[in-house]
């Protein structure tokens, strides 16, 4: 049966590891549908124009080496205004969404424009310092040189382009379930999640 799982919130707080958990605890398929953009974004670095990579993007695009970098994840967030981009990778989400067994999607816009009837929604959030912290020592730990103060207005710069775009903007959805981990751990916050979408799938 299927059973859509759409988590949405901003970069960097912790909506990913949440995701991966709560598809391992659901056993069912996860999609970090922020890949796709990043896979669009990284082909664009390369001078490919964002709306025919984003119609030609194969599951191969995702693996790529790359698209955890600061300069790919500026991209992505570059394409990702364009309604194009968004359009064409609409039908791929999609069609994830409702495969046999259930599936978690993470996003910015899942809740309200993928799977808008997604049967259980969540809004992961942290305040921007906190998620400057995380990434900024995520970033230094894989070797990257950086400072706080530079992931900072990178974290803002990044969500002042998703809150403000005109298509999909990134905000949640009316009926989605708000976790705040700023002040909670991975275990702390994986719970809320699992009780939250058990009382969905109990509803």
């Amino acid at each position: 049966m299927a059973f859509t799982i759409a988590i949405d919130g901003p970069a960097a707080a912790g909506k990913g590891t949440i995701s991966k958990a709560v598809a391992a605890h659901f056993d069912c398929a996860h999609l970090d549908t922020g890949l796709l953009y990043r896979a669009v974004g990284a082909r664009t670095l390369d001078g490919t124009d964002p709306i025919v990579a984003a119609k030609a993007l194969v599951a191969e695009d995702l693996a790529a080496d790359n698209l955890r970098t600061p300069e790919v994840a500026q991209a992505a967030s570059r394409v990702a205004v364009i309604a194009e981009v968004r359009a064409a990778l609409v039908d791929f989400q999609r069609a994830f969404a409702r495969r046999a067994g259930g599936a978690v999607l993470d996003g910015r816009d899942i809740g309200t424009v993928i799977c808008p009837a997604a049967e259980a929604k969540l809004f992961v959030t942290a305040s921007a310092e906190v998620r400057a912290e995380r990434r900024f020592l995520e970033l230094t730990g894989k070797g990257t040189e950086t400072d706080y103060e530079t992931v900072l207005a990178d974290v803002k710069e990044r969500d002042a382009r998703d809150m403000e775009r005109a298509e999909a903007p990134l905000k949640p959805a009316e009926d989605a379930i708000l976790i705040d981990t700023s002040e909670l751990s991975i275990e702390e916050a994986v719970a809320k999640a699992v009780a939250a979408i058990t009382a969905a799938r109990g509803a």
